[in-house]
């Protein structure tokens, strides 16, 4: 899959810009707050129907403006495709496929897979267990219908849970009521999440290794607090900790609070870790995701690299540059830096004799030159 033509209109600080893509690399060079990662973000959300930054629908709109309109002509298996959204403050946005709009959002996740390293990711070793929730959700949400629903439906049961816990429901059939639910859909969630760790962790193996050169023992696992507690199902973990929760006014325990382990040598990358091993661990996942969506679709996803070479020492810059120009795992790629130097290294490394193998725009407040 690759998208062949951006159109945007008052998006953040674009406003207006119309943009012919390579079919293999395309590089975005500017200082910061030019508006680079502001065009990914516009590609981020026409595959996800939302910004990766997590402004809401009206933060996206270009200041003293009354609506921003994405546009992206897609090639997908074979077929062209347009994808169009329009925002206008207070009102819902318009998604649309082929010109026809979507009944739910949810039906298009997967539809256009897409895949994004950025500063942020450094929040999947150091930050809280949401982070590391919601990588893995994202993963298995592109691949999986059911999972996302399943996910939706067993978020609106703990909200309807903890609102029982805050009104101080004494209702014991309403309580084993709702936990019946969430036991159906938070053991699918338990149970799929374990597979694609599974599945996940020798393609990370093989990308921390080629990023860092390395024999260093790295690893990824799920923790669970049903295995944890010992309880037969979610209902029993449940039941158990209702008098607690009722204290705390809030669902305790559960598949919403279960963690994925990240080690270093045993350790949990978040203490032990440099800023270049984090930045390799964080990196090489992203890659797994990559390499592992494209295998379980069949479609090669969207690759967008914001600012990916900072923190990272000459070896291991060299080393993604490598990968990403020559590996061939990849196919349609987005990057932005500050430093042409890193670009022309990775040009450099494509095959000769292909004239539309990248393409090259010079961003300057929210405007594209291509150079």
């Amino acid at each position: 899959m690759t998208i062949d033509g951006l159109s945007l209109a008052s998006f953040k600080n674009i406003e207006s810009a119309q943009l012919a893509f390579s079919p293999k690399i395309n590089c975005f060079l500017g200082r910061n707050g030019m508006g680079k990662s502001n065009l990914l973000d516009a590609l981020y959300f026409l595959s996800y129907t939302k910004s990766f930054s997590g402004l809401t629908d009206a933060q996206l709109i270009r200041r003293g403006d009354g609506f921003a309109m994405l546009r992206g002509q897609y090639s997908r298996r074979g077929l062209d495709e347009e994808l169009s959204a329009a925002l206008r403050p207070g009102r819902r946005k318009s998604f649309r496929r082929g010109g026809k709009e979507y009944k739910r959002l949810s039906e298009h996740i997967g539809a256009f897979p897409l895949v994004l390293l950025s500063p942020a990711d450094m929040e999947l070793t150091a930050g809280a267990a949401e982070e590391r929730r919601r990588f893995i959700d994202q993963i298995i949400s592109q691949d999986d219908p059911r999972y996302l629903d399943a996910l939706q439906r067993y978020s609106q049961g703990i909200d309807q849970r903890n609102r029982l816990l805050r009104d101080e429901c004494s209702d014991r059939g309403l309580f084993d009521a709702v936990e019946t639910q969430l036991d159906i859909y938070g053991t699918y969630l338990t149970s799929r999440r374990r597979v694609y760790i599974d599945l996940l962790r020798p393609i990370f193996e093989k990308y921390y290794s080629g990023i860092g050169g390395e024999k260093e023992c790295i690893g990824i696992g799920y923790v669970s607090q049903l295995e944890a507690s010992g309880a037969a199902s979610l209902s029993e973990l449940f039941e158990r900790n209702r008098r607690r929760d009722a204290i705390l006014h809030h669902s305790s325990s559960g598949p919403h609070r279960d963690d994925i382990e990240m080690t270093l040598d045993g350790m949990p990358v978040r203490r032990c870790a440099s800023q270049g091993q984090t930045k390799t661990f964080t990196s090489a996942l992203r890659f797994a995701q990559y390499e592992l969506l494209k295998e379980s679709l069949g479609i090669s996803p969207l690759l967008l690299l914001d600012d990916i070479f900072d923190k990272l020492d000459a070896e291991r810059v060299q080393n993604i540059m490598s990968l990403v120009a020559s590996s061939g795992v990849f196919g349609q790629i987005f990057i932005t830096d500050t430093n042409r130097k890193h670009l022309d290294e990775i040009l450099r490394g494509l095959p000769a004799g292909s004239s539309d193998a990248y393409r090259i725009w010079d961003v300057d407040g929210g405007a594209f030159k291509a150079i």
